[in-house]
């Protein structure tokens, strides 16, 4: 780890001008950011949601997801609970009926949000008979509900993400994870070449990455740095930030939590370093966060995940609109699909 000399409110002011009039900040001045003190972290932000406000308004994103293949996993990422390698008593079930992925949307629709993702557990979905199924949901969730179609299918080759363009899938979500220097100490089934074909895959396509990680995976903080530019090479303009929900039978299980304030300073770096990007509070800010889930849409981020995760509860979505509603923030409304 480096040292990193601490910074005061002068310099935070600073270097969130310096974004406000079109600049940026280094690697070197973002890990200064967070480093920053608790005392002058309200202070950092407030200059990231000057941030916010600038690029990206006053709306605020909600998606939700179902886990629509659950357990036995052939990868074996240290953090996840639906790994074959680790044994966690998650519930296993093969792939959904495709009337309850649509009745999950629905409701999903009816908490708020704009946009669902249909998640599979496993290294991939390489079975031709499922993902026509997988193609058959989502082309009736966005025609039954309106909603922006989302998916999260593990490694995609580019057959694959051209025909989940063809049937206006607008987003594909694949996790980096961790920083790349970080990423061999979470999982070896796979390597992050692989993560970076799948996103390339879809890029090429035409659909849009959706691509964040964990924080918590006993990364440094220089480590969250390096993860926010490998995003912003990348380009990636959708952002989850998860905190990592220790599940017992996992290897991280014993992983200490994180303090709030730390949280809310890795997502204000996260906004410093990814000025535009719609950057999401995902799992883990219920039981890491707790009441200060607010600060996060009031220092930086401008998305929310309702209702429940992969494999752990979420709150209730009322809760959430009442959150946005009390910041006087607007949601967002689901976008058209753009042509070929």
């Amino acid at each position: 780890m480096t040292t990193t000399n601490k910074i005061g409110y002068e310099e935070i002011i600073a270097y969130a001008q310096r974004i406000l009039d079109g600049g940026e900040i280094t690697p070197k001045e973002a890990e200064q950011l967070i480093n920053v003190s608790d005392e002058d972290t309200m202070i950092l932000l407030a200059m990231a949601d000057k941030i916010r406000q600038k690029f990206n308004g006053k709306e605020v994103d909600l998606c939700a997801i179902v886990n629509a293949r659950s357990g036995k996993c052939p990868e074996n990422c240290k953090f996840c609970a639906q790994s074959a390698h680790h044994e966690t008593g998650v519930t296993v079930y093969p792939f959904m009926r495709e009337d309850d992925i649509v009745e999950h949307a629905r409701k999903a629709k009816e908490a708020g949000a704009i946009r669902f993702s249909i998640v599979t557990s496993g290294r991939n979905t390489n079975n031709p008979k499922e993902f026509d199924q997988i193609l058959s949901a989502l082309r009736r969730i966005h025609e039954e509900t309106g909603l922006e179609i989302c998916c999260s299918l593990g490694l995609l080759t580019y057959e694959q993400a051209v025909q989940l363009k063809e049937i206006g899938v607008t987003r594909y979500h694949s996790n980096i994870e961790t920083a790349p220097s970080n990423f061999p100490n979470i999982c070896s089934t796979h390597n992050f070449e692989d993560k970076m074909s799948t996103i390339e895959n879809a890029k090429k396509a035409g659909i849009r990455v959706c691509s964040g990680g964990i924080i918590g995976l006993n990364e440094t903080l220089e480590q969250r740095v390096e993860m926010a530019y490998e995003l912003k090479r990348l380009n990636i303009d959708s952002v989850p930030l998860n905190i990592l929900n220790p599940i017992k039978g996992t290897p991280f299980e014993h992983n200490k939590p994180l303090a709030p304030l730390e949280i809310l300073r890795t997502f204000a770096m996260f906004r410093f370093v990814l000025p535009a990007a719609q950057i999401r509070t995902a799992g883990g800010r219920e039981v890491n966060l707790r009441d200060l889930q607010v600060l996060a849409l009031s220092g930086g981020l401008n998305g929310i995940m309702v209702g429940g995760y992969l494999t752990t509860d979420g709150r209730s979505p009322l809760q959430d609109l009442q959150m946005i509603e009390d910041l006087q923030l607007d949601r967002t409304a689901p976008q058209p699909i753009q042509a070929n």
